[in-house]
């Protein structure tokens, strides 16, 4: 089976960068396609899937550049603040909306409350570094969590405030991944272009005792975040 032209070019680009090294940026796309010997248009299809791949990011007006490693989350009920400190990033929040809402059928069953109740909607940009890495939203029962918005710094970990400030203690949590594309909305929040794949994270914890505490959707760029998981038998 032959190796289709875009996909060799783009092997070869690998090495490159490695050569390069994390920051460095990449020669003009003119340049690199004479010096590859193949067309502008297979040197640019290269170039976008290691950019969707996260090797490679795109600054508009100052050109591409070899990007640093994708951080890797866990697919566990920890906090955010702390898994990217093990990696050595500074993490960080922006807030975007904190409201009340009501119920619909979907929060009624996840929450397990009636629809129409009051719920919490909590939304923030997560960064990294300073930079967008996610959009987060976390729905939550204001009845049982009435003293949530004064006790959360809106900066802060979700996490720790309900485990220190509320005494939660997490039991397990249920979370769906799949891959989506971000609306004109979330793509402009995450700074990235709508063809950026996103990665889409729909979870719901409970506590010790089985009760909800949250519903939560959160969706990451696909070129600066991967996740792992812990499997048995």
């Amino acid at each position: 089976m032959s190796v289709p032209l875009h996909f060799a070019v783009k092997t070869r680009l690998v090495g490159l960068l490695e050569e390069l090294g994390e920051g460095a940026a990449l020669p003009p796309e003119r340049t690199l396609a004479k010096e590859f010997g193949v067309s502008r248009w297979t040197m640019r299809q290269a170039i976008r899937e290691l950019i969707a791949d996260g090797r490679l990011r795109a600054r508009q007006g100052q050109g591409t550049f070899v990007a640093t490693p994708k951080l890797i989350q866990p697919l566990a009920l920890v906090s955010y603040t702390e898994a990217l400190r093990a990696q050595g990033q500074k993490p960080g929040r922006e807030l975007v909306a904190f409201e009340e809402i009501e119920a619909d059928e979907l929060l009624s069953e996840q929450l397990g409350i009636a629809v129409g109740d009051p719920v919490h909607r909590l939304e923030r940009v997560l960064l990294a570094d300073g930079q967008p890495i996610g959009l987060e939203t976390t729905y939550m029962s204001v009845a049982r969590f009435p003293t949530l918005r004064d006790v959360l710094k809106p900066e802060g970990s979700l996490y720790r405030c309900l485990t220190d400030e509320l005494g939660v203690r997490f039991g397990e949590g249920e979370e769906l991944v799949e891959t989506v594309i971000a609306t004109p909305r979330e793509a402009d929040l995450l700074k990235a272009t709508q063809s950026l794949p996103m990665l889409l994270l729909h979870r719901t914890s409970r506590d010790t005792d089985g009760r909800p505490i949250e519903a939560v959707r959160s969706l990451y760029r696909g070129d600066r975040v991967g996740f792992r998981a812990t499997l048995r038998p």
